[in-house]
Order: C-alpha cells, then structure tokens, then sequence
C-alpha cells in the first residue's frame, strides 16, 4: 500500500481555501524549505483534483526564478488529476483519472502491493477531493502549514460532520509565525 497524505496550506481559523492573500508559494524561509524538501523526498506521486491542477499548471511551470525549488519538482513528480472533464492535461507526467475518485484513488494507493512501499501519494488543495477521501477513510496522514492569519470565511479541511480522533506525530513553529503540524488518524 501507498501512504496517501494530505498537505495543506491553512489560516489559523481553520480555512484552506485561499480567498485572501495569506500564502505566498515562493517565499518560504530556510527552515520551511527543509521540511518541505525532507516531504518531498518521501513522495513520488502527486494527487490533485481539477481545478487546483489548473492553477497548479498556470502558476508552477512558468517560474524561472523558483528558490523554493518546487517548479523542478512539480516539472519531474508524477501527477494523478482526478476530472470528469479534462481530456488532455497539457503537462508532462500526468495522469487523468476518471470515474469515481474513492475506488480510483483506492486502486492507486494499493499499486504498490501489500507492503508500503515508502513513498507517499501526496494531495494538497482539491478541496472536495479532500473531502471524499477523508470521508471514506482512505489518509494516512496530515501535513498542516498553519498561517497566523484569520481570514473568516472559506471552507475547512474537513467535510462538515466529520469527526476523527488525530495523534501528533510532529509539530513545529517558525519564527515567522507559521507552524507545521503532523497528524494521523489514531487506529484504536
């Protein structure tokens, strides 16, 4: 089986859809990037509903000054976009997945057999694909970049309703204000 992680970007009440300016994707402090890059290694698959692999299209591939280091990354990652629309993805190594996105993403959690295979399905944004998954129980884990910024509206990581014990695996806070905080499903 394949780790399916959820990372997110979210303000500290709580939103991931981003309404306001509180992220900026490229500037990311030195400590920020060596926790990005130590979960990036982990991670040889990217999993993104349509619309925010649109933005990510529309954004990542035309930085030609990226300190971040994630155009590289994001040009050279495998990428899974579930759509019941888009026909041709019109960026290198990506692949559409049609149908309906629990059994899909099911199927693509288990391709690696019945041992982990040590590399992470990542999702980040694809907010209603967040939404699905969570619900049918399929993340492993949560990767949390919390903003201290309230932004006051927009929707949550998780669906309404939803409830699930989390144990803290990692948490750490940055002189900039920003924390990063993983979690995972408890399993007693």
């Amino acid at each position: 089986m394949r780790p399916l992680v959820i990372t997110q970007n979210i303000t500290a009440d709580g939103a991931i859809e981003m309404l306001d300016d509180w992220f900026d994707p490229l500037a990311q402090d030195a400590d920020m990037l060596e926790i990005l890059q130590r979960d990036s290694d982990r991670c040889d698959a990217l999993l993104l509903g349509r619309q925010t692999f649109e933005d990510f299209r529309g954004f990542w591939p035309e930085q030609t000054d990226d300190p971040t280091g994630i155009t590289d990354e994001l040009n050279t990652l495998e990428k899974y976009v579930v759509t019941a629309t888009m026909t041709d993805p019109a960026w290198q190594h990506t692949q559409l997945l049609a149908g309906d996105p629990v059994g899909t993403v099911r199927e693509l959690t288990a391709s690696g057999g019945a041992e982990p295979t040590g590399k992470e399905i990542s999702l980040t944004g694809s907010i209603t694909l967040c939404h699905a998954l969570i619900s049918a129980g399929l993340v492993d884990e949560y990767r949390l970049w919390t903003y201290p910024y309230v932004q006051g509206r927009g929707r949550r990581l998780f669906p309404d309703g939803h409830r699930e014990h989390l144990e803290l695996l990692e948490h750490r806070a940055f002189d900039s204000g920003v924390t990063y905080t993983r979690l995972a499903p408890r399993k007693d």
